[in-house]
């Protein structure tokens, strides 16, 4: 199984932002976490603070990964670009957050592109990511069990 992990803007800075909202581990970090934790899988990391580059990954996502898990950061709440793009792709994917966006400032409290993916995990910090995957890793179970019954 190949998932491609995709993270937005200012993700990059992971370990210098409020550590009470992202705790103190680095993108770095976490990348060698879900690695370490799925030897199975093989993963494709990318991160941009550029929408477009963003939603240019996502398109040809398909043709090398059999899902996403993306953590569009604050495009989650204002990119209606990257909604239609995970909209169109028909590989499992799942919406994450390291911070609990429901106890945060009031504007992030909807996640646009999360309605256009098959779940959100939402304030577990990289334990998020982590859950994201085995429900992807489910999701893909059931598919594949259904299709041969």
């Amino acid at each position: 199984m190949n998932i491609l992990i995709i993270n937005g803007p200012n993700l990059n800075l992971l370990g210098k932002r409020d550590k009470n909202q992202y705790g103190d581990l680095t993108l770095e970090k976490i990348n060698h976490i879900i690695e370490t934790t799925f030897v199975e899988i093989h993963f494709g990391f990318f991160q941009s603070n550029i929408e477009g580059e963003i939603i240019d990954r996502i398109q040809t996502s398909p043709q090398q990964y059999d899902a996403i898990v993306i953590n569009p950061a604050g495009y989650s709440h204002t990119s209606v670009a990257i909604r239609d793009a995970l909209e169109i792709i028909k590989i499992p994917k799942i919406e994450v957050h390291l911070s609990n966006i429901y106890s945060r400032e009031s504007f992030r409290e909807k996640s646009i592109t999360g309605s256009v993916c098959d779940g959100v995990i939402t304030g577990l910090r990289e334990t998020s990511y982590l859950a994201a995957i085995y429900s992807i890793k489910t999701l893909v179970i059931r598919k594949t069990m259904s299709a041969i019954t």
